[in-house]
């Protein structure tokens, strides 16, 4: 950069000097042409101190006093009655300085001489000599504009000369100064820190640089999260694999078990009978965990539009089918729900996540616990809450229980039956609903589930 602002600078003032130096050469060679001119005017004072006649040798006699000028005579009529160059002129009658000297007493001009073949100046005066008027003319050689400026140009490129180092001084020095905020603003915008300028010419840059950065930030991180979202789906998806083995597994080796026995025709009759109720206790188990399975991955499927749903109805409905299940266990039902709370979303997927989380409160809570049912209006739209007085959670836990395949009952075949879909497949449902589920558990006091719905 230093290189291309000594070059543009050195330009700029090698063409400024330049034109200066034309300009000023044209001014000084029309002030050099004036002086002549009167030079030249001052001469022609002397022809009246001596006598000389009016032809060639009168000429030639009156240029010898002036040192060698040229002296042309010439009458009014245009014709030259003597010239101290040359003889045999023919009239000059129409000459730009005779015009002027008959017309005005005296006139000049500057041209190119034929007679004596260089640029020449003319002073042409009209003067009265023994009562008779003719035209006295002197004239020399005068140099161009061209060899004036010929004479400045040596001048001139001394002055490039020394402007050169002059400027290439005063560049090193002053780039640095100015570039010396530049240099911070990149070096900043390299750290991907906040830049930031005193200078009003470099706020447009600043602000671009640090819209750039905040956007490359932003791309790292979604980057970042991009990445933290394969390592946790590869990760999820292993385990899901895993437990889905692993949940297969145990009603599949029951069946197999049981069924080589009935195949090699050991049994009585009465572990026959009890062999084929484990059969399809395991059989119905196995195909109740594919129904589950396939419900919860069609959820990401799922591109059914959503309808206004009755919850404060459905809710009730729930609790009048699993009303058996709560008395069977002596469990003491609360109930708190307003009529006429309606959501936007589909009925079984609303029926899936209440239903789901009153049947974990009655299948985890205790033989003459306390269930509370609430849903109830608030600010936002509507809240439902399922509190037990059941086993609890860990507080370790907490955050896995929506996990897919995590259960209380670690057995995979214990008295409460549970896959650990249920759960999931709840927490899918409101992440695709935009309601917010929470829970909150002591463990062997009760746990408490909340949905905060939009109504």
């Amino acid at each position: 950069m230093r290189k291309k602002i000594l070059w543009i600078s050195q330009l700029i003032i090698a063409v400024v000097l330049l034109i200066y130096a034309m300009f000023s050469t044209q001014i000084f060679y029309e002030n050099s042409i004036a002086t002549q001119v009167n030079v030249l005017k001052a001469k022609t004072e002397l022809f009246y101190e001596d006598d000389y006649s009016l032809d060639e040798i009168g000429a030639k006699a009156f240029s010898k006093r002036l040192d060698g000028v040229r002296v042309s005579i010439i009458s009014v009529s245009g014709e030259v009655l003597g010239d101290s160059e040359k003889s045999g002129l023919n009239n000059h009658g129409k000459r730009e300085e005779v015009k002027e000297a008959f017309k005005n007493g005296e006139g000049s001009a500057l041209r190119h001489s034929a007679t004596i073949g260089v640029e020449t100046l003319y002073y042409c005066r009209k003067i009265t000599l023994n009562n008779q008027e003719i035209l006295l003319r002197v004239s020399t050689a005068a140099p161009s504009v061209w060899d004036s400026f010929g004479d400045v140009l040596p001048t001139l490129v001394w002055f490039l000369a020394l402007d050169f180092f002059v400027c290439l001084l005063f560049t090193f020095l002053g780039t640095g100064y100015i570039l010396q905020p530049v240099q911070k603003i990149a070096k900043d915008a390299a750290l991907n820190l906040k830049v930031d300028t005193k200078y009003p010419e470099l706020k447009p840059v600043v602000d671009i640089l640090n819209k750039r950065n905040e956007e490359v930030s932003q791309k790292i991180r979604e980057l970042s999260e991009e990445k933290e979202l394969v390592e946790k789906a590869q990760r999820s998806k292993n385990d899901f694999i895993a437990n889905i083995t692993h949940e297969m597994n145990t009603p599949l080796t029951s069946i197999r078990g049981y069924s080589e026995l009935l195949a090699s025709g050991a049994l009585d009759k009465e572990h026959t009978e009890q062999a084929a109720r484990i059969l399809l206790q395991q059989s119905d188990r196995l195909s109740k965990l594919i129904a589950c399975i396939i419900n919860y991955n069609e959820l990401d499927n799922d591109t059914l539009p959503s309808y206004e749903v009755d919850a404060s109805k459905l809710a009730k409905e729930i609790l009048e089918t699993l009303a058996p299940n709560i008395l069977k266990r002596n469990i003491r039902l609360v109930e708190e729900i307003e009529e006429g709370i309606t959501v936007k979303s589909r009925h079984e997927r609303v029926n899936e996540v209440f239903g789901n989380l009153i049947r974990n409160a009655i299948r985890y809570n205790k033989e003459g616990g306390e269930l509370k049912i609430s849903l109830k209006r608030t600010e936002k739209g509507a809240k439902f809450t399922v509190a037990d007085t059941g086993i609890g959670i860990a507080e370790e836990n907490l955050e896995r229980v929506f996990d897919r395949f995590f259960t209380v009952d670690k057995s995979h075949n214990g008295v409460h039956g549970g896959f650990g879909l249920g759960l999931a497949t709840v927490k899918k449902i409101c992440k695709r609903s935009g309601w917010v589920i929470g829970v909150e558990s002591t463990l062997g006091q009760g746990t408490t589930f909340t949905v905060d719905l939009k109504i």
